[in-house]
């Protein structure tokens, strides 16, 4: 009978789930090339740990590396950016000097190796708290679940380098056969959560549409956020929500499953950061939430006219109906199975 090591059927799951993941759905990229990542590490640490190819423990360092940089760049990239920076790839540089120290001075590799992790599980965490989980670059239907997979990977981050620390801590103390064990736990979870949460379709941003002509040009959205910027530090919550208001009933965005927090401002030709701040202190809630109200309500009145469910999520700007049935329940208080319907024209 063969026997499989954790480390391994945890690779061997996270391969087949990038296959799947690049051949039959749209995962972006950095998302995809995290998963691989992710897959090659626990590749790595299973032949290294359980089948004597020591050759390669020296790369297992090299190879680590590469993911939380990757995790960073596409969170920048998918949630918090509309387009690539150039200053992106000086981030890969991270395994390069990693490399470095793996034949220059290995005795400073755990250290860095941690210090590397919790760097960017931190950094993913503070500008989560910065931005109160109204993430411009994910679809507002999603509502918080993108800042709480974000938040999960940048725990899990944190907790593999934990592990690492507890396999430095074992072997001083002589605890020569705890290293596979942390590895196959703490390590192995961390690596399968950081893969299989990159596939979440909440936190995959559709960049095609972020290129939008609104009614205001990029110009007058640089114009309009300088000049406030400088005539008051306050924001026209005023202003912004009346704005708001018209275009969002006038427009009906609220319908569109991909509108997002930066294509909100830039139609109403304010900077993101004012938009969120104004409908928070007028409302309490945060952009989504904000956004989903008039979707629920719409779907509401879709299923009263006699609309099945499906039809009325999709209708009501909804694409997954995990977050219709989420935000459903939390406005209404009822599932939408649960609202009175008028019966179709076609059942009387």
């Amino acid at each position: 009978m063969i026997v499989l090591p954790v480390p391994m059927i945890v690779a061997l799951l996270l391969g087949f789930l990038f296959l799947r993941a690049t051949l039959f759905s749209n995962t972006p990229r950095l998302l995809a090339a995290l998963l691989l990542a992710c897959a090659c590490q626990s590749i790595t640490v299973s032949v290294v740990q359980y089948y004597g190819v020591t050759e390669l423990r020296l790369l297992q360092p090299i190879t680590a590396s590469f993911i939380p940089a990757l995790a960073w760049v596409a969170f920048l990239d998918g949630s918090v950016r509309s387009r690539r920076h150039a200053t992106d790839l000086l981030h890969f540089l991270v395994p390069v000097g990693i490399a470095c120290a793996v034949i220059a001075a290995p005795i400073v590799i755990d250290v860095l190796l941690v210090a590397v992790f919790v760097g960017y599980g931190s950094a993913i965490l503070v500008v989560l708290h910065r931005q109160g989980n109204d993430l411009p670059h994910v679809r507002l239907a999603s509502g918080h679940v993108p800042a709480l997979i974000w938040r999960a990977i940048a725990i899990a981050l944190i907790a593999s380098a934990v592990s690492d620390v507890c396999i430095s801590l074992a072997l001083s103390f002589g605890y020569d056969s705890a290293p596979g064990l942390i590895l196959s736990i703490f390590s192995s979870i961390a690596l399968l959560t950081i893969g299989f949460l990159s596939l979440s379709p909440d936190i995959a941003s559709d960049q095609r549409y972020e290129i939008e002509d609104g009614p205001a040009s990029s110009m007058d959205v640089m114009h309009r956020a300088s000049t406030t910027s400088k005539a008051t530090d306050d924001v026209p919550v005023a202003d912004i929500m009346a704005q708001l208001e018209t275009l969002i009933t006038g427009k009906k965005l609220y319908l569109d499953p991909d509108l997002t927090l930066a294509r909100l401002a830039r139609r109403l030709g304010y900077p993101l950061k004012q938009v969120s701040t104004a409908i928070n202190a007028a409302t309490g809630e945060n952009v989504s939430r904000y956004i989903n109200k008039y979707r629920i309500e719409h779907a509401c009145r879709e299923l009263e006219a006699g609309q099945n469910v499906t039809t009325a999520m999709l209708a009501s700007g909804f694409n997954t109906k995990s977050n219709f049935n989420r935000e459903f329940l939390r406005i209404t208080g009822k599932t939408p199975s649960q609202w009175p319907q008028q019966p179709s024209a076609g059942s009387l």
